[in-house]
């Protein structure tokens, strides 16, 4: 892993080796994406290649992150923007031998920076849903997951039946509440945010707070929650993707993207990443790297 990685093997400044470097990616990225079953037109293989030239002429490409979001992205105590898709950030730039700008985006303006030409990238915890694909360009595959689970005492809960006329500490209008409520027989206690809610269970009103899982994940890594964990699998998974301008999801930035997010998972290195800040191992990066691998095999 790290600098062993294929892609970057042949990383350069030169402008030629880069060339040369991205149509053997791009070959890369169209076979996984035809192995993995995200097929490409011939259409979209042949799309426009601009995005591409003009961060290679400039030298630099500029990625949109979360700046709040422990452990995903965020600010250390020296202010420097650091996490989990901070360095999946420093990759992509690794990988074409150019410098990188980040800049701190939120959920509410990271797909209207794409749109302005703000950020030529991003990568800030977006979940892959239909209606955002009408907005951004999804490269596929997806690089990570999240779903619904609680946040709970050590040893107070083992299995989502645990949860059957137990009190569920949760936040009004989540769609969390009527899922859990209706499989698990959970009696939730609903509270207008998640502060008030979060405080509830600390105060034993509740077995659990029920919740995404990223931001459970999140408290956790905070190192606020000594004495809880998240003991469950995750239900209700919702992939994450990174994000290029719509019009470029079929491009040869587009493709790149998809390169870059296949060999993540072929190498294992969001699986490294995870253990390095401390994130909860997922069923998902594991079963996308025995998969990914084995497209590599072939």
């Amino acid at each position: 892993m790290g600098d062993d990685w294929p892609f970057w093997e042949q990383s350069n400044s030169s402008i030629r080796e880069l060339k040369q470097m991205f149509k053997n990616l791009t070959r890369t990225a169209l076979s996984a994406a035809v192995l993995a079953g995200f097929a490409l037109s011939a259409t979209q293989a042949d799309a426009s290649n601009e995005r591409f030239k003009k961060v290679l002429e400039r030298g630099k490409i500029v990625i949109g992150v979360k700046a709040d979001y422990k452990p995903w992205g965020f600010r250390d105590s020296s202010g420097k923007l650091v996490g989990m898709e901070i360095d999946m950030a420093k990759d992509v730039a690794k990988a074409l031998g150019v410098e990188l700008e980040m800049v701190p985006v939120q959920s509410s303006n990271r797909m209207q920076f794409l749109q302005q030409g703000k950020i030529d990238l991003m990568i800030a915890t977006m979940s892959d849903k239909a209606n955002r694909r009408k907005v951004v360009g999804v490269p596929q595959p997806n690089y990570y997951t999240s779903g619904t689970n609680i946040l709970a005492k050590k040893g107070a809960v083992k299995s989502w039946g645990d949860l059957k006329g137990k009190p569920v500490c949760g936040k009004q209008g989540a769609f969390y509440n009527k899922s859990v409520s209706k499989a698990y027989g959970a009696k939730i206690v609903a509270f207008v945010g998640n502060a008030e809610a979060k405080q509830a269970l600390r105060d034993g009103k509740c077995v659990g707070w029920v919740y995404d899982d990223s931001s459970i994940m999140a408290d956790l890594a905070s190192g606020d929650w000594p004495g809880y964990e998240m003991p469950l699998n995750t239900e209700d998974d919702t992939p994450w993707a990174l994000a290029v301008p719509v019009e470029e999801v079929g491009s040869i930035w587009g493709n790149f993207m998809s390169g870059m997010t296949y060999n993540w998972h072929a190498s294992g290195r969001l699986i490294e990443l995870e253990k390095k800040w401390g994130i909860q191992s997922t069923k998902y990066l594991a079963d996308m790297h025995v998969r990914m691998k084995a497209y590599d095999a072939k």
